[in-house]
Parts: structure tokens; C-alpha cells; sequence
């Protein structure tokens, strides 16, 4: 019996096909990191509480005290120049600063630290690892709603206030210049508090540890020094609260004389510094940690 040959049989190659091109994904563009940054900054449920009460807390402080000065106001007294320095404290009173700076401030640290306490942030760096890009979108987001809330929030009062003032003859125009010093002072000092937070928020990673501190650095420690040696009053001259007074001072007629007086220029160039100082921390604290 003849055994037949069976048919070798051979592996089935496949087709050659073309190489499948690689797809990755776009890198986010630094206008969707901002739309991403203001949808997480509202999502906050208080923060539309914190900022509407607030304004009208400033707004309601800066009637009272031009109400009471138009109530006690006698035509004729006292200095112009001292007179037109009364209407702009009516404007933008010393209360209404300490209210913005607290906020402003608070809330720098808690955009911060929110993400933190909720692991957000590990989920914000695996999307996008150029941290440095992202903390620029959350600053400037900060940043833009701040100037905002300060543009509607000073601009009301200072509008009320000096119409309230209009028939005493002291109420000013922002068309002045050292009026518009005033408001601008005003409205950018909100945005400079908040970043202040904001570089202690990234720099703490704890909620009440990040407030605690801006409201000591913002706060507390302007209260601690003096004008009597030169280098306290440097050190005094450059916090943000001191700068504003200064920038709100239309004269420094009428204060106690001090040997080492602020500067208009000093006080503008202490806003920029802290702005800036604030998010380079921030950026070197993001930057070198792990998350």
C-alpha cells in the first residue's frame, strides 16, 4: 500500500497593510485652559455669594460715610485740597479696603487649594503637564474677575458718593487725574491681593494655612511697622496696604511728618512686585512638586 504525499502546508501570511499613522492629541490651547480655569473658579458655589455680598457691603460702607459727611457739612470749611481728599475717602473708605482685601485675597488662596483638597489638580496636570501654562490661565483668570468686581464695585460707589456730595461742592469728577489715581488704585488693588493668595495657596497647599497666612501678610504685618527707622519704612512702604493708602493720599497735608515718606512711584511699582513675585512662586511651587 502506497502512502501518499500529503500536502505541506503553509502558515497564511497576512496582506501587507500600510502602517497606521499615529494620532495624538492636540495640545491644549492656552484660550481653552483659560475657558477651563473660569468654569472650575464659578463652579466654587461661594464664590458668587462671597463677591455680591461683599460689593454690597463696599457699595453700603462708601454711602454711609457720604451720607454722614454730606449731613456735616458746613459750606466753606476747611481746605479745598483737604476737602477734595474727604470725597474721595467717601468713595473708597478704609473699610472698604480692608473688606477687598480680605476677599480678594481669600479667594486667591482658595482656587488654589481647593484643587488640592479635592485631588482636581492631579487630574489638571495629567490633561495638560505644562503646569506653568496652567497656573498662567488660573492667574490671569483670578485676575480678570478681580479687576471686574473692583471696576463695578469702586465705580458705583465712587459714582453714589460724589453724587451724594454733588450740593456740598466737594464731590469729585474721575476725569481728574488724582481722582482717577484714586479709583485706579482701588480697582487694582483687589487683583494684586488675590494673587498674593494665590502664590501662598500654592505654595502652603492647605486651605485655612493659605488664609491664615494672606491675612496676616496682607493684614497684620503692615501693622507691626513703623516709620521711625529708614528700614522699616521701607519695609512698611512695601506691603500692598500701604501702597494703596498711599496711592489714595491726593496730599500728604495733614498727616503726622515722617522722614521717609512713600512715593506715588514706589507705591505703583509695590503693586507690580508683589503681582509678579506672587505667580513666580507660585510657578516654582507647582513646578518642582509632586501632585
Amino acid at each position: 500500500m502506497s502512502a501518499t504525499a500529503r500536502p505541506a502546508r503553509t502558515a497564511a501570511r497576512p496582506a501587507p497593510t500600510e502602517p497606521r499613522a499615529r494620532t495624538t492629541e492636540p495640545r491644549a490651547r492656552f484660550a481653552d485652559l483659560l475657558a477651563a480655569e473660569w468654569i472650575k473658579f464659578w463652579s466654587l458655589r461661594s464664590v458668587p455669594w462671597v463677591l455680591g455680598l461683599s460689593a454690597v457691603a463696599i457699595v453700603a460702607a462708601n454711602l454711609k460715610s457720604a451720607l454722614y459727611t454730606r449731613d456735616h457739612w458746613t459750606p466753606g470749611d476747611g481746605d479745598p485740597v483737604l476737602m477734595a481728599q474727604v470725597a474721595l475717602n467717601d468713595a473708597f473708605n478704609l473699610a472698604s479696603a480692608d473688606i477687598l482685601m480680605l476677599v480678594a485675597g481669600g479667594l486667591g488662596a482658595t482656587v488654589v487649594t481647593g484643587e488640592y483638597a479635592t485631588g482636581l489638580i492631579r487630574t489638571t496636570l495629567a490633561a495638560v503637564p505644562n503646569r506653568r501654562a496652567v497656573l498662567a490661565a488660573k492667574a490671569g483668570v483670578l485676575a480678570a474677575v478681580l479687576f471686574g468686581y473692583g471696576v463695578l464695585t469702586v465705580g458705583v460707589s465712587f459714582g453714589a458718593s460724589q453724587a451724594i456730595l454733588s450740593g456740598t461742592g466737594i464731590g469729585q469728577s474721575v476725569t481728574d487725574p488724582v481722582a482717577l489715581r484714586y479709583v485706579a488704585a482701588a480697582v487694582l488693588f483687589g487683583p494684586v491681593c488675590a494673587l498674593v493668595g494665590l502664590g501662598l495657596g500654592a505654595l502652603l497647599r492647605h486651605g485655612a494655612g493659605a488664609v491664615v497666612a494672606t491675612v496676616a501678610v496682607l493684614f497684620f504685618v503692615p501693622s507691626l511697622v513703623t516709620e521711625r527707622y529708614r528700614w522699616t519704612a521701607d519695609l512698611l512702604h512695601a506691603l500692598p496696604l500701604p501702597a494703596w493708602q498711599r496711592l489714595a493720599r491726593t496730599t500728604l497735608a495733614g498727616l503726622r511728618p515722617s522722614a521717609y515718606p512713600a512715593t506715588v512711584t514706589g507705591a505703583w511699582v509695590t503693586f507690580a512686585v508683589w503681582s509678579l513675585a506672587s505667580v513666580a512662586v507660585a510657578a516654582v511651587a507647582i513646578h518642582r512638586r509632586d501632585h
